[in-house]
């Protein structure tokens, strides 16, 4: 049989995958539901095409899991970035309807012409840091929104509020010396200890996930630390979003990449500043 390029439309409740050949003439179409026996299925339907490659949209993202399950049963899977893929329908000689089937060819066609496309990985330790450096990422942002709150409510209760960053003991301490009032203040210093208790949980998983962090990052063998100003978070952080450095092509794409420097071209002035 013929090689095929098997493009996936994943969606959190079925997912869409369409077969072509090198002409990109669909030779297969099926839609499975998103359940446990997904990847099965989809490795049933494909079993004519011996000489296969699936390209899965967002690999990273919504197709995460499929991509990981297909690897898992020994499948080459390459990772589509949705934006190349819409690239493909805007491009598209004849009117393309938005739907599933037109979405999974479009992937497929992606894959299949062009170089950008990665290669899925199994999930390995870079996996467990970006995990974490997220959820301490996503805890700071509840604890400053925590925080912001906590002030305003302070700013009714007591003259000029608090001028510097809190915590959650000030907050107990001024709460406590807070005069009783109406029902409006009253209203007001409960909501204020809610927010207190809120922060006082923020800071013990914040604090559980910096050991986490501190352990993998200890685990994964890297030596990012070593760096002057580099802890387990940031590590954990570059880490996580990087895995591989080698999948950039110069220093240049990936100071692009991380924000650090701009690209600088061989004819660009700055490049030898």
């Amino acid at each position: 049989m013929a090689a095929v390029m098997i493009g996936v439309d994943p969606h959190k409740g079925s997912h869409t995958a369409v077969a072509i050949g090198a002409d990109e003439v669909p030779v297969g179409l099926v839609r499975v539901r998103a359940c446990a026996a997904q990847a099965e299925r989809l490795l049933t339907w494909a079993k004519s095409w011996p000489e296969r490659t699936w390209a899965v949209e967002g690999a990273a993202g919504l197709g995460h899991l499929l991509a990981q399950q297909l690897v898992a049963a020994g499948e080459r899977v390459l990772d589509v970035q949705p934006k190349l893929a819409a690239r493909v329908r805007l491009l598209a000689t004849e009117a393309v309807n938005k739907n599933d089937p037109n979405d999974a060819r479009s992937v497929a066609i992606a894959a299949l012409r062009s170089a950008a496309c990665l290669p899925v990985r199994p999930d390995d330790r870079a996996a467990v840091l970006k995990i974490w450096a997220k959820r301490h990422r996503d805890l700071s942002r509840a604890r400053t929104q925590v925080a912001c709150r906590l002030h305003a409510v302070l700013c009714e209760l007591v003259p000029g509020g608090l001028s510097k960053e809190i915590c959650a003991a000030q907050a107990a301490a001024i709460l406590d010396q807070a005069e009783p009032g109406g029902a409006v203040r009253q209203a007001r210093l409960e909501l204020a200890a809610e927010f207190t208790a809120d922060m006082r949980r923020i800071d013990v998983q914040l604090r559980e996930t910096r050991k986490k962090l501190a352990v993998a990052v200890r685990a994964s063998g890297s030596t990012v630390t070593e760096v002057f100003g580099v802890g387990p978070f940031i590590a954990a952080t570059v880490i996580g979003d990087v895995r591989d450095v080698s999948r950039f092509a110069s220093r240049e794409r990936f100071a692009a990449y991380n924000g650090t420097a701009p690209f600088a071209g061989e004819n660009d002035p700055l490049r030898h500043l």
